[in-house]
């Protein structure tokens, strides 16, 4: 296929200060996966550049190859090193950081294997490092496959927690999942629903909620709402169905809005993202994984983000997956990349500007 030509650079107004836009690392993700497809249709959207000064690192045939599968190409700027990208953030033309992580003859179009999963955990550490030298603001990573990792060599459950162990994390920390201006946390995330109940405790529903609360403020929001669900079928009914919410859950919410936060609940599961849909909550905490994943994929699953909550800079990525049924095809939806990217950019401006004080 023949590619159009590159697309010219998108030049800023005159009195536009590039210089005081987020550096935000992007990662191509999964070399087998839909990820070089959906960096090659983002960066061909002219708004990318305006919100962000791009720094793309990655392999440069991957590159070219999912340019390729998406049937565009867009213009990009070779810099040795993270530090040069703010320092030459001139044009709105995305820096390329030309990493060589992969042959292209060890990933099979598709397929989980080591070589991509060691792939994208060099990648990532590399922008980890960047952002512990203050090199960035932001990472947003196109999307990974956890089995390729851990073929690859993660040691974690997820990489959520290698992102929490690299960047040296000991607070509390968890996935947030949005849906446009909805966000969701969890108490516990990827263990059996056996486990489920150990990990129901005051401190946990606490942090988790104190978390997305601050995350919400970070993206823009000025006064998030927020609620808790129930863990019992019907909230519990009253100690009858369980007693988390009145023992645990309840107490927790109580003492959460007595420090100032706008929190409502225990709300029982099965109708709280009825409250979300029609716009009353920013955001909701739940119990665990399914319980919010389940409602959040089936009201968008192509428009979802995660944002990695608790890191000390903003990380995201689309809320689906390398989707290995449909790559190298040219039919990934970009939408879900492009809000990744869009919440990296507000909360990587906040990380630049002083933090707003905590309630």
């Amino acid at each position: 296929m023949t590619l159009p030509a590159a697309a010219p650079a998108q030049r800023f107004d005159n009195d536009m200060d590039t210089s005081a836009l987020p550096v935000v690392a992007l990662t191509l993700g999964d070399p087998a996966g839909i990820g070089p497809e959906l960096i090659a249709r983002l960066l061909a959207r002219p708004e990318t550049t305006r919100a962000a000064n791009v720094v793309l690192v990655g392999d440069p045939w991957l590159w070219e190859a999912g340019q390729r599968v998406a049937g565009l190409r867009s213009a990009t700027r070779p810099v040795s090193g993270f530090a040069e990208v703010r320092e030459r953030a001139d044009t709105g033309v995305p820096a390329m950081l030309a990493v060589d992580t992969v042959a292209e003859s060890a990933v099979t179009v598709g397929r989980a294997e080591a070589a991509g999963g060691r792939s994208v955990l060099a990648v990532l550490d590399r922008c980890m490092s960047a952002a512990t030298a203050g090199e960035i603001d932001a990472i947003c990573f196109a999307p990974l496959n956890k089995h390729a990792m851990k073929l690859g060599g993660l040691r974690h459950e997820d990489e959520l927690h290698h992102f929490a162990e690299y960047l040296g994390v000991t607070g509390y920390f968890c996935e947030f999942n949005t849906l446009g201006t909805l966000w969701t946390s969890r108490i516990s995330s990827h263990i059996p629903i056996k486990d489920i109940p150990l990990y129901i405790d005051k401190q946990r529903i606490k942090e988790a909620t104190r978390l997305i609360h601050r995350s919400l403020l970070a993206s823009g929001v000025a006064a998030p709402r927020v609620a808790v669900a129930a863990l019992n079928p019907h909230g519990g009914d009253g100690g009858t169905c369980g007693r988390e919410e009145v023992e645990i859950i309840g107490p927790a919410v109580r003492e959460l809005a007595e420090e100032g936060l706008t929190v409502e609940g225990p709300y029982p599961a099965d109708t709280i993202f009825l409250k979300a849909r029609d716009g009353q909550l920013d955001a909701i905490v739940t119990m665990y994984h399914d319980q919010g994943q389940i409602a959040i994929k089936l009201m968008g699953f192509s428009k979802g983000v995660t944002v990695q909550g608790g890191m000390p800079i903003p990380i995201t990525t689309p809320a689906h997956g390398t989707a290995y049924d449909i790559a190298g095809q040219g039919r990934a939806d970009v939408n879900a990349m492009a809000n990744a990217f869009s919440i990296a950019c507000r909360m990587g401006l906040s990380q630049r500007r002083p933090a707003a004080p905590a309630r």
